[in-house]
């Protein structure tokens, strides 16, 4: 499992309001996507991406399928696919797996 994610500063207990290290934006999302399905030896064409903010579109745009999730109304226009009434099991679902198979 591999996670990345902005790490905010806290200095005497408080956030500040400050990041530390990288920040993890769209280029940067859409660069970890390309990396990890290297690593793991996937072709890029077979990740998933799921996203719901502007800052998705670069690893939306980058994956084989790029799902906006209950997404702001831009990614929903730009993004291929969408999701906004279910779950996050609705991608399990757009993937073609029926409740037998889950349950």
């Amino acid at each position: 499992l591999e996670v990345f994610a902005n790490e905010l500063e806290v200095a005497d207990g408080r956030l500040t309001g400050r990041y530390v290290g990288d920040v993890v934006d769209g280029k940067r999302k859409a660069e970890l996507l390309r990396l990890i399905a290297q690593v793991e030896n996937v072709n890029i064409a077979q990740t998933i991406a799921v996203g719901d903010g502007a800052n998705d579109l670069p690893m939306l745009s980058a994956a084989g399928l790029g799902i906006a999730f209950h997404a702001k109304p831009k990614v929903k226009q730009t993004a291929r696919q969408s999701i906004s009434t279910i779950g996050i099991d609705g991608v399990l679902y757009f993937l073609g797996f029926k409740d037998s198979y889950i349950n």
